[in-house]
């Protein structure tokens, strides 16, 4: 009886081990999807929070250098716990992977996300790029803008970063200051077969990835339309 006992706490403690370990997969699992009641739910927040504050947001502060689309970080501490429980489970304040972002925060603030795993391969390529003295240019696609030789970084297949719009993988370019960004050119072309509104040369086409869609385009550089082909190029400012 007591051998039976034994065997049965060992079955059950096995049991919870599994539990334990199966519990953080799927908790991170959950954490990589964007999902769309997530954001409205801090889209609502943050209107609460704006409303009781005259027009103020729950951002943090960033560098006016900053990017436009990583240029308004949520503070969640200023609308937790008053104006939603706590922060989404998808979000890198709780161990998701998402970073949440205000877009058009002077006119219509909209809550917006971005994949930070992006940032993380860039990290990489950058240190791999000091390792190396300097970027290993390849070709040159545009005034400053270049692909790379990513073998010559040690890397055995080139890095990609997931388009949140589209799924199809997208390549990094480099600038003659050594700066990494991600080339939405491919997206870009999609939105614009699909977009009806006459857009000018010169002026910044991201928008269109941004209008009807949860993430934006962030780590990119400018992009405008080429006058002759209406083409997505680099706008060389």
């Amino acid at each position: 009886m007591k051998k039976a006992f034994k065997m049965f706490l060992l079955l059950l403690s096995s049991a919870l081990i599994l539990t334990g370990c199966m519990y953080p997969e799927e908790k991170l699992s959950q954490n990589q999807i964007a999902y769309k009641d997530q954001l409205q739910s801090v889209q609502s927040a943050v209107d609460q929070y704006r409303e009781a504050n005259g027009g103020l947001l729950p951002i943090k502060t960033k560098d006016q250098a900053t990017p436009i689309y990583q240029k308004y970080p949520i503070d969640f501490k200023k609308i937790v716990p008053e104006y939603m429980a706590e922060p989404p489970g998808n979000a890198f304040e709780s161990g998701g992977v998402f970073q949440y972002v205000i877009v058009d925060a002077e006119t219509d603030p909209k809550v917006k996300i971005f994949d930070l795993r992006i940032a993380e391969t860039i990290r990489d390529i950058n240190l791999r790029i000091k390792a190396h003295g300097f970027p290993p240019y390849k070709e040159q696609i545009a005034e400053n803008v270049f692909t790379m030789d990513f073998k010559k970084l040690g890397f055995k297949e080139e890095p990609k970063a997931l388009s949140p719009y589209s799924g199809q993988n997208l390549p990094f370019v480099v600038t003659g200051n050594a700066e990494v960004y991600v080339d939405y050119r491919a997206d870009l072309y999609q939105a614009l077969e699909n977009n009806e509104n006459k857009l000018k040369a010169g002026e910044d086409i991201r928008d269109l990835l941004v209008e009807d869609s949860d993430f934006v385009p962030a780590y990119s550089l400018p992009y405008t339309i080429d006058p002759d082909t209406n083409d997505p190029i680099f706008l060389v400012k």
